[in-house]
C-alpha cells in the first residue's frame, strides 16, 4: 500500500513538473515565434531551429545567462565582439559570454552569428529540413554536447515547430496544453514563406565598385594630413568598414571608437591619426561641455597622445571649465 502511495506521489510530481515546463515552453514560443519567422524570411534560418535553440539554450528564457545577460543562445565572446560581456561558468569557469541590452538583440545576433563562413553549408539545406539543420549545427561546432541534434529535434517535434513558416494566414492552429488537451487557438496571421526562399541572383558589387558607391554619397576631407569621411544617417562603423574594405576593428581603433556608437556627422578617419597637431597649432580653447573625443576627432590626433600631453586620466570625458589644452608639445 505504501509503495502504491509513494509511486502515485512521484507520478503526480512528475506530471506537475512536466506541465509547468510545458507551459513555460508554450509561453516562450508564443512570445518569440514571430521573430523566428521574420528571421527565416531575412536570413534563411528555419524558424523551428531558432525557437528550438532558444528554448534549449535558455531554458525557455529562465537560465541565468538569459535572465542576467539577455543571452538566449549561449553565444560566447569572439575577437570581433565589442559589446558588454558576462562571465559565466559553462564548460570552464569564468567563461566570457556576450551580453545584450534586451532579448531581441540576442535573437538578431544569433541570426547574424550563423552567417559566419563555418555555418555556410547549413544554407544549402532547405528550411524544412530541421533534422539536417540540427545535425549540421553540431557538425559545424555550435555545441559540444553529442546529443545536441537529438535534443533540438525532440523539442521541434514535441511542440510541432516544423509547421512554423508554412501555415496559412489566420488558420487556427492545434496546440498542446499543460494537460495534453488538444484545443484550437486562433493565431495571428502568418505570411506564407517559401520552403526555399532564395532571392533572384543580382551581381554583387566589386570592392572597387562598393567604395565608389560609398564615396558618391559621402563627403571627404583631410585633417592633420589624414583623410576622413563624414557619417550620414544610418551609417555604422560596420557598414563603412564593409564599403571601404577595411576591418571594422581597425577602423574603430584608428578613430578611438572601440565601444562607441557612430552618430550622424561624426568624422571617421580612414588612416591612423597623428600623435600631434601641425606645427604652429599648439593650443586650442575648449568650453564646458566639450568632449575629449569630439575634440581629438576635430583635430585629427590620437586620444592616447592628447591625454598624455595634457595629463588627463581616462575617466575625464568632458571639460568642466573654459581652458586651453595642448595639441602639440611646446618648445621651451
Amino acid at each position: 500500500m505504501k509503495k502504491t502511495i509513494i509511486l502515485g506521489l512521484m507520478l503526480s510530481l512528475t506530471v506537475a513538473a512536466s506541465a509547468a515546463q510545458n507551459e513555460k515552453y508554450l509561453n516562450y514560443i508564443a512570445q518569440w515565434r514571430d521573430v523566428a519567422i521574420q528571421h527565416q524570411k531575412e536570413y534563411g534560418i528555419p524558424a523551428a531551429i531558432t525557437l528550438a535553440q532558444g528554448l534549449l539554450e535558455s531554458g525557455a528564457g529562465q537560465s541565468e545567462l538569459a535572465v542576467k545577460a539577455n543571452n538566449h543562445f549561449g553565444i560566447k565572446c569572439t575577437s570581433e565582439w565589442m559589446g558588454d560581456v558576462f562571465r559565466y561558468a559553462d564548460n570552464r569557469r569564468n567563461e566570457c559570454f556576450r551580453m545584450y541590452n534586451n532579448a531581441e538583440e540576442s535573437f538578431r545576433d544569433h541570426a547574424k552569428f550563423l552567417q559566419k563562413p563555418r555555418y555556410e553549408k547549413l544554407f544549402t539545406l532547405k528550411v524544412t529540413d530541421y533534422k539536417g539543420w540540427a545535425q549540421g549545427l553540431k557538425d559545424c561546432g555550435y555545441a559540444t554536447d553529442p546529443a545536441y541534434p537529438q535534443k533540438l529535434i525532440r523539442i521541434i517535434e514535441d511542440y510541432e515547430l516544423a509547421s512554423l513558416g508554412k501555415g496559412a494566414a489566420g488558420k487556427p492552429e492545434t496546440k498542446k496544453t499543460a494537460d495534453d488537451v488538444v484545443v484550437l487557438e486562433q493565431t495571428t496571421p502568418i505570411a506564407t514563406i517559401s520552403a526555399d526562399p532564395e532571392p533572384p541572383y543580382v551581381r554583387p558589387l566589386t570592392a572597387k565598385e562598393e567604395k565608389a558607391e560609398f564615396y558618391a554619397h559621402h563627403g571627404r576631407g583631410k585633417c592633420n594630413g589624414v583623410k576622413y569621411t563624414v557619417a550620414r544617417d544610418g551609417d555604422t562603423y560596420s557598414s563603412i568598414a564593409f564599403s571601404l574594405n577595411i576591418p571594422e576593428r581597425k577602423l574603430r581603433e584608428m578613430n578611438d571608437a572601440l565601444g562607441r556608437t557612430l552618430q550622424k556627422d561624426d568624422r571617421v578617419y580612414l588612416g591612423k591619426k597623428k600623435a600631434q597637431a601641425t606645427p604652429g597649432h599648439e593650443r586650442v580653447w575648449v568650453k564646458p561641455g566639450d568632449t575629449v573625443w569630439h575634440l581629438i576627432q576635430k583635430e585629427g590626433i590620437t586620444e592616447a597622445s592628447f591625454r598624455s600631453l595634457n595629463g588627463l586620466p581616462m575617466d575625464v570625458r568632458t571639460f568642466q571649465t573654459r581652458q586651453q589644452v595642448l595639441l602639440r608639445k611646446e618648445k621651451k
